[in-house]
């Protein structure tokens, strides 16, 4: 695709920020301008910003939730929407307080700058790789085809990995987690065991659980969450779908259940611990938001009228896969646990 024209302008507050607070008080960076060139026509607005600034659909979808894309000086009514050829895009890479932004008073740098590719090996074996996945950090590349996940990274020092899988793209990846959650990942070595991990979780016997803060107290020690799960007609974000006066789900969305137990209570807080029986896109973070309760530091699930410093102060999402069991070729349970980054451990020293 030919390189679009672009250039940097000197910014200029463009409206009050989304959380109500003054726009003297953002910590600028100078916006990016970005016109559609007739090559990019009836292109996506996400994923057309994703290959330009070099970062993810969901990180692109972050900037859209948070008002920092304008096209022709209007803010878009979806991600997804298609762009025309002269469309002007600008890109306001900038940090008000107590929003939900990617960047931080102490490190400024726009949301397209590099990721962190701090990946962790915990257990290595002719089958299999487990790994420990940062917060900021793909499991695989998109449309655009991103350098920093953990499928590049692995393939690096694995290059037997490339013949594994049933995507190219994806060489051994079996599961995903959220670009912004952290935690454990299986990678398949070899196509056995690919074969092997993928009936796992097919049959959802896989077990997976996570740590994660929500807002506000809960008040049952124990609760299942089976809204089915479809992807929102409006966004590109997955949506909820209510019950039925009956009991019945609607006919639209996939069956989806969360399971939680409540590991401390805070004031306005509260850790939860989770386990997930079914595999949906987003299906902790949408199934929380739908429940009244938003993971903390969600940039996408979260409530609009009711955001906070506080999720700012954390600065990522409070979502971890604490623990993941499978079994390997040899019928024996693997167990593998990971403890809390020490961003998240010392959030929750913050708390009362």
């Amino acid at each position: 695709m030919l390189a679009p024209v672009a250039q940097w302008l000197e910014h200029r507050p463009y409206k009050a920020g989304v959380d109500g607070s003054n726009p003297s008080r953002r910590t600028m960076t100078k916006p990016k301008k970005i016109i559609v060139q007739p090559e990019s026509a009836n292109s996506r607005l996400d994923v057309f910003l994703s290959t330009e600034l070099k970062i993810s659909r969901s990180q692109v979808q972050k900037m859209i939730a948070h008002d920092q894309i304008l096209v022709n000086g209007k803010l878009p009514k979806k991600t997804g929407g298609q762009i025309k050829t002269g469309n002007v895009i600008t890109c306001h890479p900038e940090q008000s307080e107590g929003s939900l932004a990617t960047t931080t008073d102490r490190d400024s740098s726009p949301p397209w700058a590099d990721q962190n590719d701090n990946l962790k090996i915990v257990a290595e074996t002719k089958d299999y790789i487990v790994v420990d996945k940062p917060t900021g950090l793909l499991s695989h590349p998109t449309e655009a085809d991103e350098p920093n996940a953990v499928s590049k990274i692995l393939l690096k020092k694995y290059p037997g990995l490339k013949k594994i899988g049933d995507d190219p793209k994806r060489p051994g990846i079996v599961h995903r987690l959220d670009k912004d959650a952290s935690g454990l990942m299986v990678v398949a070595r070899t196509q056995k065991m690919f074969e092997h991990l993928k009936e796992q979780f097919k049959n959802r016997t896989v077990e997976k659980e996570y740590t994660i803060l929500v807002h506000y107290p809960v008040a049952r020690d124990w609760e299942e969450i089976n809204f089915p799960l479809a992807r929102s007609k409006t966004t590109d974000r997955m949506a909820a779908i209510p019950q039925t006066k009956k009991g019945l789900a609607q006919e639209e969305g996939k069956q989806a259940k969360t399971e939680f137990w409540v590991e401390k209570r805070f004031v306005n807080f509260t850790l939860l611990k989770v386990k997930i029986h079914t595999g949906r896109m987003h299906q902790i973070r949408a199934h929380f938001l739908a429940y009244n309760h938003p993971v903390v530091g969600d940039p996408l699930y979260f409530q609009k009228k009711n955001k906070s410093k506080w999720d700012a102060r954390l600065g990522r999402l409070f979502l971890h896969c604490t623990k993941l069991g499978f079994m390997d070729l040899d019928g024996t349970k693997q167990t593998f646990e990971s403890p809390l980054p020490k961003e998240l451990a010392d959030f929750l020293k913050l708390l009362k």
